[in-house]
């Protein structure tokens, strides 16, 4: 490594010990009055002047004093003759937020220039990955759980049945009580219908219709389930899911034949 990325690297990691301790001083310190931040919250076309981006980091100090972590993870630099580059990864969540997503990073990207023989930032541009759902991936995700309760319920694997099943699951079922409510009350009514036929149980649900929003899920559709030789049983099924770490799962079931005419 270069002198000059020596100093560059340095500064990057000063300006970060600055943000982390709250002194807005020692922030601004290597920073030129003509600076331009993309930062995570707007404005769009960035944050200009030095003034401008002092103004940014008081309530940034603010929430850090909840607790929050500002440290670089990863740090590289690459430095010319009057310019120079780095980027870096960072750790910047509260305790409980990094837990929950240990591999989440601000990425930052931080351009200089020599001004009188010492290195200012010029450009600072601070983003994190776009952790918004794709609703494309969610709906096959939760086709794929339906596609393979077809294969478990062929299969008589109680145990892959219900494992895409909430604990807190609640059920409206055919026939029994009102509801059923929990993991073990649900995991019976399936071991009893596995159990009632000698034979393997298709179950499909042609028309099966899904719909996706953040971390809930709906689908519904005309469940046809045939036990073996016997005729085909046919009737409503909805199904509400939760997202989760471990992948989607069903809250909630609400299953009904129509009364008779």
């Amino acid at each position: 490594m270069t002198d000059a990325e020596e100093r560059v690297r340095e500064l990057v990691l000063r300006w970060a010990r600055a943000v982390h301790a709250g002194d807005l001083d020692a922030v601004l310190a290597d920073h030129a009055d003509d600076i331009v931040v993309f930062d995570v919250p707007p404005p769009h076309d960035g944050v200009r002047g030095r003034e401008a981006y002092a103004a940014t980091w008081p309530p940034f100090f603010g929430w850090q004093a909840s607790g929050a972590l500002f440290e670089v993870v990863e740090l590289d630099v690459t430095a010319g003759e009057d310019v120079a580059f780095a980027h870096a990864l960072l750790r910047c969540d509260t305790p409980a937020e990094l837990a929950a997503h240990p591999d989440r990073r601000l990425r930052l990207t931080v351009g200089l220039r020599r001004e009188r023989g010492r290195w200012v930032v010029a450009h600072e541009h601070h983003s994190f990955a776009d952790e918004t759902p794709i609703a494309e991936d969610d709906e096959r995700a939760v086709r794929e759980v339906h596609r393979r309760w077809a294969e478990d319920t062929a299969a008589g694997d109680l145990d892959a049945l219900v494992a895409p099943i909430a604990e807190d699951v609640v059920s409206y079922e055919h026939g029994g009580p009102l509801q059923y409510v929990g993991i073990d009350e649900v995991r019976e009514v399936c071991r009893a219908g596995l159990e009632s036929s000698p034979d393997p149980v298709a179950w499909t649900i042609p028309d099966l219709q899904v719909r996706t929003g953040g971390d809930l899920a709906v689908s519904w559709g005309i469940d046809e389930i045939t036990p073996g030789d016997a005729g085909t049983v046919r009737s409503r099924g909805t199904r509400v899911f939760r997202r989760t770490p471990e992948g989607w799962r069903m809250v909630h079931q609400h299953l009904s034949f129509p009364l008779p005419e």
